[in-house]
C-alpha cells in the first residue's frame, strides 16, 4: 500500500494558488486513476484505488499547510503505511515554473508543510515530488507570491510540470527506484 499526499491550504480563497500546487497535482493524479478524494478522516480528505494491483491512498490534508504533519502521521498509522511508501507533493519556489524534482530525503528547505511532516513523522526519509513555482521578484513578498495564482504565461508551463509530476507518481507507484526517478525526472 502506498500513500500520496498533496500539500496545500484549504478554502476557496486558496484554490489554484501556487501554494496549492500539491493539491492540483494529486487531484490530477486521482482523476487519471478514477480515485475520488472525498472521504474525511483525521484532518484530511482522501480516496483510494488500485493501480497495477497496488492499493494507493491519495490525501489532501484539511489543516493549513503549516500543520500538514498533523494529518499525515495519523493516516500513516491508521493504514499501517511505512514511511518509505509515502510520497509528498509540494510547491517549491527554488525551482522555476515547469521543473520538478524527485528526492527521497532531506531537510524541509524552508517549506513549512514539509517541516511539519518531518516533525510529526520524526524523520526526513520520505519521497518528495517538488514542483517549481518560481521565486517572486524583489517587488513582491513571498507570502503574496505563493498565495497568488500562476500568470497567464505560466499556466501552460505549470500544466506541463503537473503532467510530469503525475508521470513520476505513476512510476513511483509502479516501484521505480528513487535513483531511476531522479534520472528520469530531475
Amino acid at each position: 500500500m502506498k500513500m500520496i499526499v498533496g500539500l496545500g491550504n484549504i478554502g476557496p480563497q486558496y484554490d489554484r494558488t501556487r501554494h496549492n500546487t500539491g493539491f492540483m497535482v494529486v487531484e490530477q493524479f486521482a482523476q487519471a486513476h478514477g480515485i475520488n478524494i472525498k472521504t474525511r478522516k483525521m484532518n484530511a480528505k482522501y480516496g483510494s484505488g488500485f493501480i497495477n494491483n497496488e492499493k494507493v491512498i491519495v490525501v489532501e490534508p484539511t489543516t493549513f499547510m503549516n500543520d500538514s504533519g498533523i494529518a499525515v502521521k495519523p493516516l500513516m498509522d491508521y493504514f499501517d503505511i511505512p514511511v518509505e511508501n509515502i510520497a509528498i507533493v509540494h510547491d517549491d519556489m527554488d525551482l522555476p515554473v515547469g521543473k520538478i524534482r524527485v528526492k527521497d530525503k532531506g531537510s524541509a528547505g524552508g517549506h513549512n508543510g514539509i517541516k511539519s511532516i518531518i516533525y510529526n513523522l520524526g524523520t526526513e526519509n520520505f519521497t518528495r515530488v517538488r514542483v517549481g513555482t518560481g521565486h517572486p521578484d524583489k517587488a513582491n513578498s513571498v507570502v503574496n507570491y505563493v498565495l497568488g495564482r500562476f500568470s497567464k504565461d505560466q499556466v501552460p508551463v505549470f500544466k506541463q510540470a503537473a503532467d510530469h509530476a503525475v508521470n513520476a507518481l505513476d512510476d513511483w507507484v509502479d516501484g521505480l527506484t528513487i535513483s531511476d526517478l531522479e534520472n528520469r525526472y530531475n
